[in-house]
């Protein structure tokens, strides 16, 4: 598996002591590096304007660009450098996803700040830049048809939901966490106009872990992928899905985090293991850790010793939410 990353990413601090900080990427690198699988690492040269506009609206670029210091929300500060090193996470985003199509083989972009809140007008949730957003549309410009975006972070990705909310040719699923930040992804939520069917939305109580998400990506990520035949899947990766989180309250155990990675990687087989995932949140930097190097060594035959492998539901407590949604998303899809 690829990895790609640049160092200007550990220039990006909203404000001392906040969860998404440089420390997550740095644990994550010296994970990588303790198991020799911190090698062949790509960089990004410049975050480019052009892809930017791909999604979002040119005023909103612009005052990212020239505020200065101010507040996009309580939570997300924009600082002077701000502009060049979001542009710059995006732009790995793109170039992560181009380098497994001309490969075809699976890529990993540690991408920060993460991108999947912020809409086409709007940052938040510590997002200015909707990279994996950027990155489909890159691809679809590029000749591809359709993608697949599976949101696997603990908090919705609305941005990314509005982005694509009426497209269908960008297939989005988010599993995540009920009635959290930011308080969207209803599961009878389903797009608007050509788009409707294209979103589907599993929003799971608190307490659900890992037996809930290896049904969930069974009965419903799985045969929905399947049947859209995507030319390219893109993954947004949260490991605040954890047990050991504490922005949120899912239990995924670490080997429940590999294995839906897996799962993933086995799926993308449908479309010539052109799988990209981007990262988004995890804010427990030992869990972030394992996980993420357990995911690249993975696919590159090294297996990452994962410590965190509570296993908290092991009886599908999200079985009543995914019926509801395979029920509303019969209406679009077989199962």
């Amino acid at each position: 598996m690829a990895t790609f990353y640049n160092e200007e990413f550990l220039g990006h601090i909203q404000e001392p002591f906040h969860p998404e900080s440089p420390e997550r990427l740095k644990g994550i690198i010296q994970m990588l590096q303790r198991h020799g699988l911190w090698k062949d690492v790509m960089t990004s040269k410049i975050g480019k304007l052009e892809n930017l506009l791909l999604v979002h609206d040119e005023n909103y670029i612009d005052f990212i660009k020239t505020c200065g210091e101010c507040n996009l929300t309580m939570d997300t500060r924009v600082h002077h450098e701000t502009y060049d090193i979001a542009s710059l996470s995006a732009q790995c985003a793109v170039d992560a996803a181009v380098w497994s199509k001309e490969h075809t083989k699976p890529a990993f972009a540690l991408t920060r700040p993460p991108g999947h809140h912020a809409g086409p007008a709007y940052g938040m949730g510590f997002c200015y830049f909707n990279n994996i957003s950027i990155a489909a549309r890159y691809l679809r410009k590029h000749g591809d048809k359709k993608i697949a975006i599976i949101d696997e972070d603990v908090h919705h990705g609305n941005g990314t939901q509005e982005i694509f909310k009426d497209d269908p040719s960008v297939l989005y699923i988010s599993t995540h966490q009920l009635e959290i930040f930011p308080g969207t992804g209803k599961v009878t939520y389903v797009g608007e106009g050509p788009g409707e069917g294209f979103t589907l939305n599993i929003p799971f109580q608190s307490g659900c872990g890992d037996s809930t998400f290896d049904v969930a990506f069974a009965e419903v990520i799985k045969p929905v992928v399947e049947q859209f035949e995507p030319d390219a899947i893109l993954v947004s990766w949260g490991v605040d899905t954890h047990y050991r989180d504490t922005l949120a309250s899912l239990t995924l155990s670490s080997q429940g985090h590999l294995r839906q990675a897996a799962e993933l990687v086995r799926l993308s087989e449908i479309c010539g293991k052109r799988i990209t995932f981007m990262l988004e949140g995890g804010y427990d930097i030992p869990a972030l850790s394992e996980v993420v190097a357990g995911v690249i060594g993975a696919t590159d035959g090294v297996e990452v010793p994962q410590e965190f492998t509570d296993v908290i539901d092991n009886s599908c407590l999200g079985r009543p939410t995914i019926l509801r949604c395979k029920s509303i998303a019969s209406q679009y899809w077989d199962f």
